[in-house]
């Protein structure tokens, strides 16, 4: 019970002291992403310095859950290649889909540092996509992004 404690101070923490949000420029790529079944939003923008994420900024509104995840995926991304910033998402898929799995989070912990707080969430399926929303908004605008850079990217015709 100490852990889950624990985890839910790390998720409020980022909730109510958010890394990295505010709008900022430049950017390459701006995506808007909305969670229909909660209301969840963010508005993210992705800055690259080559195929390094040199920043992340957002504005979002919505649950502590979805809120928070954006925080701490910030601390995660920025600073890394954009295939490591996804290979991460990937792992954070893996922790959500874990319903909990005390052996995943544990595994993961390393790699995804405070974002491994969110391993309670899986257990309660309608509120993965909370979590989940800023990493997509992540993937999407990061494939932008490297298309404006690289034209012959395709971006996989999705609009913002």
């Amino acid at each position: 019970m100490q852990l889950e404690s624990m985890y839910q101070d790390i998720i409020l923490d980022h909730y109510r002291n958010p890394h990295g949000r505010g709008l900022r420029e430049p950017f390459e790529a701006e995506v808007h992403h909305v969670n229909p079944t909660c209301g969840d939003e963010v508005t993210l923008r992705v800055h690259l310095d080559g195929d390094t994420i040199a920043d992340v900024s957002y504005e979002g509104m919505g649950c502590s859950i979805s809120q928070a995840s954006v925080s701490a995926m910030y601390d995660l991304v920025v600073g890394r290649s954009v295939t490591d910033a996804l290979g991460t998402g990937d792992h954070f898929t893996t922790l959500m889909h874990s319903r909990g799995d005390a052996a995943v989070a544990e595994e993961l912990e390393d790699e995804l540092e405070d974002a491994v707080a969110f391993a309670g969430v899986s257990k309660y399926p309608a509120r993965i996509k909370c979590a989940l929303m800023s990493w997509m908004a992540l993937k999407d605008a990061s494939a932008r992004a490297l298309a404006v850079a690289d034209p012959a990217i395709p971006t996989g015709g999705q609009k913002a």
